[in-house]
């Protein structure tokens, strides 16, 4: 019967399935903020919270079939189709065909690649911390294209206009979420 993973099994299968360090971070990242997100919606917060440690699963072992081996791998472990979907449609328009429809698929969508660039943002800063990150600093790295290049600007942007919040806000909001869990990220200053 399909059921919601627990916070420790979507971590086991996590690291499971990535032996990156920086990809199980990148993991822990999403969590926070996707905690963070949830308790400002009245969500619940522990399924934002397995959905956001799951979005990679299937990343650093299957990168050609990323959003599609996770739903394979989640059905075997006979999880939520709700969670399975809401993980699979973060690669809406890049790899996967799901539109997010849930707050918690957009959010899930827009804060991904958007912790990327919080956490590059982080480790460019002297202390390598979130904790003193502004919105102002942030948003100029987001307007350097060069920087972190890798990150998709322009999900970000479709992210926000679906959750209808304006970028400067869900900066602000997702850098709060992870501040949340900065030292699980090796970035709270503290290295």
């Amino acid at each position: 019967m399909p059921r919601i993973p627990t916070r420790e099994e979507a971590w086991e299968w996590l690291c499971a399935y990535n032996e990156s360090d920086s990809l199980r971070r990148h993991g822990l990242a999403v969590e926070g903020v996707m905690r963070h997100f949830a308790r400002l919606a009245g969500e619940d917060e522990e399924f934002w919270g397995v959905v956001g440690l799951l979005h990679d699963l299937d990343y650093e072992r299957y990168p050609q079939e990323h959003c599609t081996k996770v739903r394979e791998i989640l059905q075997e472990k006979e999880v939520d189709p709700s969670v399975i979907r809401a993980v699979a449609s973060h690669g809406y328009g890049s790899c996967s065909e799901l539109e997010p429809l849930t707050r918690c698929e957009k959010t899930l969508y827009t804060i991904d690649e958007l912790t990327g660039l919080i956490n590059a943002a982080a480790l460019m800063r002297p202390g390598r911390s979130v904790m003193d990150m502004e919105v102002k600093s942030l948003k100029k790295k987001f307007k350097d294209k060069k920087f972190a290049a890798g990150v998709d600007r322009s999900v970000i942007e479709k992210g926000c206009e679906m959750l209808g919040m304006e970028l400067d806000r869900v900066m602000a909001e997702s850098i709060q979420g992870m501040r949340e869990v900065a030292p699980a990220l090796g970035l709270d200053g503290s290295c």
